[in-house]
């Protein structure tokens, strides 16, 4: 465990975090318990925080800010923690992420991880390892703030109908998750296409792959295996995928008749009637 007196602020971004938030904390006079209450947290979250043995989330950097008067400073410094637990092999693409002005995704077998609500994400990450799994989920829901920026990338999912049966996390999270997609139809920024199963043959049977575009940069595309990231600006590799998410797009349903499956699948799979 992690002394709060040997924490060394150069070690890492969740060490510096904890460490300001001491500093803070201390010249308000207030105890981690006092701090706690303000925030309506406990003293020992706000503890394990300074130790760096605890995530801070965004929503608790908001109000420690305002409750210590930092002008922000920690509800800046948590993008760089959360980033900074991200696995290794794709802080890059978290990267890519925040500074695509579109992004462009085929899905599978699952809801990608910008669309994720916190239970669908809980059960994706403890498929295998529900070590330090609430701390994982925040990390992975971090990513979505990109849609909070003034100007947030343009982004479009082409997901197969069967991310919509596969049951993640039981049937409450998949309702929840369902909702959550359908939320985003009257957003022009956020669109969601589905790829039903009667379109049979597929321009994306080689598996799942995201292009991200930028302003001067060239486009990357992205594909994945089991703990490895590959990102290239090969440009055949870019020239095929675009290609392919063309194809893919033409084939699967409008936004429109997307929702519609969407609620259909809510209904059939989940129980849920939606109006």
């Amino acid at each position: 465990m992690t002394s709060i007196n040997a924490l060394d602020p150069g070690a890492s971004p969740l060490d510096y975090y904890g460490y300001e938030l001491r500093r803070l904390r201390e010249s308000a006079h207030l105890t981690q318990r006092q701090l706690g209450d303000i925030l309506n947290y406990t003293g020992s979250l706000v503890g394990q925080i300074e130790t760096a043995r605890k995530v801070p989330t965004p929503e608790f950097s908001v109000r420690a800010d305002a409750a210590l008067g930092s002008d922000g400073l920690l509800t800046r410094l948590v993008q760089l923690v959360l980033r900074s637990q991200l696995p290794a092999w794709f802080q890059q693409v978290a990267e890519l992420e925040a500074r695509a002005l579109e992004i462009c995704t085929f899905q599978t077998h699952m809801i990608h991880g910008l669309l994720q609500t916190r239970a669908y994400a809980r059960g994706v990450l403890g498929a295998l390892d529900r070590t330090d799994l609430d701390d994982r989920t925040t990390v992975r829901l971090a990513r979505q703030g990109i849609f909070n920026k003034e100007e947030s990338p343009v982004f479009w999912m082409v997901v197969s109908e069967a991310a919509l049966y596969q049951e993640i996390g039981g049937k409450e999270t998949m309702r929840g998750q369902l909702a959550h997609l359908l939320a985003f139809e009257a957003n022009p920024r956020i669109n969601i296409q589905v790829l039903p199963f009667s379109v049979g043959s597929h321009a994306g049977l080689q598996g799942s792959f995201t292009l991200f575009r930028f302003s001067s940069d060239p486009t990357i595309v992205y594909t994945e295996g089991y703990g490895t990231g590959h990102p290239t600006a090969n440009p055949d590799s870019v020239k095929d995928c675009s290609l392919r998410y063309d194809h893919l797009r033409a084939a699967a349903l409008s936004p429109k008749d997307s929702a519609e499956l969407i609620r259909r699948a809510m209904e059939d799979r989940y129980g849920e009637q939606v109006a």
